[in-house]
């Protein structure tokens, strides 16, 4: 039986014959192509995930107030509500574990630039800083330098999980800038697997004659990846204990935050989970908490109102652990998870307008959902951990999300080039510097007005723009995270905008 046949055969006993409909109408590499694709397809496990994705929409209108229980207090903790001295003692653990290489960060970068309206990843995006750094150049020069910090030689091994869509244009974006100074052998990307968006009668879609309609497997396709990939081999070999976990758009993100990672260590924690204080109760965030005696994000669409306005006795709200994506595992619960829990990992549902063919194939985008999409997410293995930790951040000191393009109302470029400009201000007043006028009038620290911010000039069109933003950029390989710039600033006087380089301050 030649190959054809057989996938005939089998596309039969799935109930996918379709998928060869316009099989004539191909030339031979269309074939070939159409083939490799249907072949790298488990259609048993495909049509299993469908099987299990119905149960879940048929779900999905449940709600789950009875079984949500807070967090626990002792597996929580707090930046504004720890000790300086106690920050410093977790800041101390992070970095030795860091010195010690046994710390790896790994990054979530399967998606594309949709939404902003690019048609490359997410990480070579530039929000228009006056460096015109892009947030993969930011989070390569933050492993640098919290290397530099432990004060003697190590790595910090980077790992970033890509897609189909977007591995080729991120190799050669990296080789291209050189590694940004890493180590190449040191920057591992891999990619994630892909999944057939299927009709809501279990049929695999196709977006053309040659064509399945594949998309990445969701976040939570990391853990596949990690085993099939022979990634997790990777970290083995390499000794790494202890794995830093976060998203492509956080502009903010702390790569291999010590404080973080410390305050899990320290807690002889599995898992951990950083997150921020809801903002107000029907904030569009899912939640961690427990779900049936088990660690859970439940999505903030899964809680009734009454329940997500729940406060305890001090007033703050009862489920407040806004999740980040950004997580910390030990590399004995990964193995745990790749060698006996991730088949078990559910997928969820997403009603999808999904481009596909007509009876007689042509392309096109339907105006109502037409389909699911199914992915894993990568905290669906809290529930797994036996020693859970949570550590609360401030917001605006390390969570502001790209996901939309200029206009939207937030999450866009400009909303991310204020935070980081926020946050750098802070930075340099801490360490003892002012900003001042051109005429040298003093720059409040909390500025009400305009002062100087081409950023907020330039893209005057977008909904979320802040005009009292002061424009103050510091490199990574600076200071990590404020700390270091006493010598560079203190005493003195800037007139924004400022970009403090490596080697210089300069006005911009």
């Amino acid at each position: 039986m030649n190959d054809l046949d057989y996938i005939k055969q089998e596309l039969n006993h799935y109930g996918q014959a379709h998928l060869l409909n316009f099989w004539d109408d191909l030339n031979q590499t269309q074939q070939v192509n159409l083939l490799t694709e249907i072949k790298n397809l488990n259609l048993k496990e495909v049509t299993q995930y469908f099987a299990d994705a119905n149960q879940s929409l048929k779900a999905a209108n449940d709600k789950i107030d009875d079984l949500l229980e807070p967090l626990p207090a002792a597996v929580c903790g707090s930046v504004t509500r720890c000790s300086v001295q106690q920050i410093h003692d977790y800041y101390k653990l992070g970095l030795e574990k860091i010195g010690d290489n046994q710390v790896a960060v790994l990054l979530l970068a399967g998606g594309q630039g949709t939404r902003l309206g690019v048609d490359y990843p997410k990480g070579m995006y530039s929000v228009g800083l006056a460096s015109n750094k892009t947030l993969y150049q930011l989070q390569a020069e933050r492993i640098l330098k919290v290397q530099q910090l432990v004060n003697k030689k190590c790595s910090v091994i980077w790992y970033i999980m890509t897609s189909e869509h977007t591995k080729q244009q991120t190799e050669k974006y990296f080789e291209a800038n050189n590694y940004f100074g890493l180590d190449k052998e040191n920057v591992v990307i891999f990619e994630q697997f892909l999944l057939p968006s299927m009709t809501f009668d279990g049929k695999i879609i196709k977006s053309a004659k040659d064509k399945l309609a594949l998309s990445p497997d969701g976040n939570g396709g990391l853990y596949r990846a990690l085993r099939d990939r022979h990634i997790f081999e990777d970290m083995e070999k390499r000794n790494i204990k202890y794995i830093h976990v976060y998203c492509v758009d956080n502009i903010l993100v702390k790569m291999a935050d010590p404080v973080f990672i410390g305050y899990c260590v320290s807690k002889g924690a599995d898992c951990g989970a950083k997150v921020v204080e809801k903002a107000f109760p029907t904030e569009a965030v899912g939640v961690v908490c427990k779900v049936g005696g088990n660690y859970q994000v439940v999505e903030y669409s899964e809680i009734t109102l009454a329940t997500a306005e729940k406060r305890n006795d001090d007033g703050r709200l009862m489920f407040s652990a806004g999740n980040i994506c950004n997580h910390f595992f030990t590399t004995e619960f990964l193995h745990k998870i790749l060698e006996k829990h991730e088949p078990e990992l559910k997928h969820h549902v997403a009603k999808k307008k999904i481009t596909c063919i007509d009876e007689k194939g042509n392309q096109f985008m339907p105006t109502e959902p037409n389909g699911i999409k199914m992915e894993k997410f990568v905290f669906d293995v809290f529930r797994l951990c036996d020693n859970f930790a949570v550590w609360e951040v401030l917001r605006e000191d390390e969570f502001k999300p790209l996901k939309n393009a200029e206009g939207k109302p937030k999450d866009t470029p400009s909303t991310c080039l204020h935070a980081l400009h926020n946050l750098h201000h802070r930075y340099v007043l801490n360490a003892g510097g002012k900003f001042i006028q051109k005429n040298g009038t003093p720059i409040p620290d909390i500025p009400s007005k305009n002062c100087h911010s081409h950023s907020a000039a330039t893209n005057s069109q977008a909904n979320d723009c802040d005009d009292s933003v002061v424009e103050c950029e510091i490199s990574p390989l600076v200071s990590y995270a404020g700390e270091g710039l006493e010598k560079l600033v203190k005493g003195k006087s800037f007139v924004p905008p400022l970009l403090i380089n490596e080697d210089r301050i300069n006005d911009v």
